[in-house]
């Protein structure tokens, strides 16, 4: 006799994304994998003695939808403070440090995040043009890119910085004259005043990561591939899990940093089949140049300010050697190349290096890429990871700073997905909050407009490359599920894959793009279980 299923959803809108049955009315869960799917009837003769029905009339469900590119430790860490992604005035910005001084107190650091980097155009980067906002007090800014941070001098006072720093890989204490501005380029540089901040309490931090997945579970994310793993960050996710905290599926990549020794490198492969049984290693990250704002992304051809000539890895071989002792233990390796010579630089390290069987290795960003680097994707099985919505600094007049550095044939010329998958790159997409913001309708419709929903006055950046709406939905489902090699068990909703599924208010393909981000999720769904629920 068959096994009853735990859970039958009957009465619903269901787009699968299985060739053999596009759509159905209705599906049943079991030990966390679909069991069937088919019409009303047939699934509710199945019911046995536990199992839960779900009326899902007025629901659109689709397979779970996954950010394949987001930092949710840090994102949860780096987003406290003042929220300044909008705003467009240094007096804007003072107006929020002040109310931020006055929730932290006399004796508090004052943190912001999301900076954007126009409001500096006439003045440059510098920490003191707060000071009277913050009244002396440490302050801590971060960039929207996660590239750079501001620091004003009490701030720098604490971290012992009084000029320039020699780094072994691309970064840098911007100072003029000797004397530093405030400006920190680059992780390395971020660091050395990141490290002084007082840290909140484990208790503390732990409220905030459950806190977040709850979010994530809000918007429709039932995985997410995590890009700021670290062997200590595996315990929070067991707790997380132990704790029936962990509501989202994660993939967690070991993050290296260009002056960690080979030896060390060696010492992270055993934990290559670490998981439990939603988050799982088996990846290690890299970053082989910054962004283009700051002039640190990788370049074939120099920015209009003559910057974009150097990798991240000061010795791209030494990255190579690093993607090869990975690649060679059956990781999979990720790599962040936003410069078209960075991206070259990542094809060419994998192709040397090689890949397990069944093993795609991956490039996040893709800002910029040349035509005779388009077709190795494919070659090489490589999957191209994109977030359209980065464009969504972009001015009409391309007066901003990343268009302004690349002139305009450059930019017109840029995130090209549609390029992409037209070659038959697998494509996967996502946000990298802190970076954007994480909600998965706001990536959907810039995907598919190339510019902001509901601003139909906004002329789109590249409209040649929008994918349509069903290719988004795929970016979100089938290629996220290929971008970690979890194709055959993930991205649709079939007999044998995971029950992961998101229910819209209405189909998102059918929705109109500039609808999209007033679309409400009504109903979440991880390893078969109901983790968000708004009916």
């Amino acid at each position: 006799m068959p096994p009853h299923p735990e859970l039958i959803v009957w009465g619903a809108s269901v787009r699968t994304l299985d060739p053999d049955q596009p759509e159905c009315s209705a599906f049943a869960v079991k030990d966390g994998l679909i069991l069937a799917t088919g019409d009303d009837d047939s699934l509710r003769a199945t019911r046995g003695p536990g199992t839960a029905l779900i009326d899902g009339r007025g629901i659109a469900f689709t397979p779970g939808l996954t950010d394949s590119h987001i930092h949710p430790l840090m994102g949860t860490i780096r987003t406290r403070g003042a929220g300044l992604f909008d705003a467009k005035s240094l007096d804007d910005i003072r107006s929020r440090l002040v109310k931020e001084r006055a929730k932290v107190g006399p004796n508090g650091w004052v943190h912001g995040w999301g900076l954007h980097y126009e409001p500096f155009e006439t003045t440059g980067i510098r920490g003191d043009l707060f000071d009277a906002a913050v009244a002396g007090q440490p302050m801590l800014l971060g960039f929207f890119d996660g590239h750079t941070a501001l620091a004003n001098q009490a701030a720098l006072d604490f971290a012992g910085i009084t000029g320039p720093v020699a780094f072994d890989e691309e970064a840098a204490v911007v100072c003029v004259d000797g004397r530093p501005t405030g400006e920190l380029q680059e992780w390395a540089a971020m660091r050395f005043v990141q490290n002084v901040v007082p840290e909140p309490d484990d208790e503390t931090r732990y409220g905030w990561f459950r806190e977040s997945f709850r979010r994530f579970n809000e918007v429709g994310l039932t995985a997410i591939h995590a890009m700021d793993g670290t062997p200590e960050e595996l315990a929070i996710y067991r707790r997380l899990e132990e704790n029936g905290d962990l509501t989202c599926r994660v993939v967690v990549p070991l993050w290296q940093q260009p002056d960690t020794p080979f030896a060390d490198m060696r010492a992270l492969l055993p934990l290559r089949d670490e998981r439990g049984t939603l988050w799982r290693c088996g990846a290690a990250k890299f970053f082989i140049d910054g962004v283009v704002e700051t002039g640190t992304a990788w370049l074939v051809e120099p920015d209009s300010k003559g910057q974009g000539q150097r990798p991240f890895w000061p010795e791209p071989e030494r990255y190579a050697e690093a993607v090869a002792i990975f690649a060679n233990a059956g990781f999979q390796c990720i790599t962040h190349a936003v410069g078209d010579r960075a991206v070259q630089a990542a094809l060419d390290a994998y192709e040397a290096a090689g890949s397990a069987a069944g093993v795609h290795h991956r490039i996040e960003h893709i800002e910029l890429v040349q035509d005779r680097d388009i077709p190795r994707f494919k070659q090489l099985g490589v999957v191209a990871s994109m977030q359209p919505l980065h464009m969504e600094a972009a001015r009409a007049d391309g007066s901003d700073e990343w268009a302004t550095r690349l002139g305009p044939e450059r930019t017109a010329n840029a995130f090209r997905a549609q390029t992409l998958r037209a070659s038959g790159a697998a494509l996967a997409l996502g946000s990298d909050w802190m970076v954007a913001p994480f909600d998965p309708r706001i990536g959907m419709a810039w995907a598919r407009l190339r510019r902001a929903a509901g601003h139909l006055e906004m002329p789109p950046r590249g409209p040649d490359q929008a994918l349509t709406a069903l290719q988004t939905l795929h970016g979100y489902t089938t290629g996220a599920a290929r971008a970690i090699s979890e194709e055959s068990v993930s991205g649709r909703i079939k007999p044998g894959y995971r029950a992961d599924l998101t229910g819209f208010a209405a189909d998102p393909v059918e929705t109109d793009a500039d609808d999209l981000l007033d679309l409400p999720i009504l109903m979440t769904i991880v390893d078969g279980r109901v983790v968000h629920d708004a009916r």
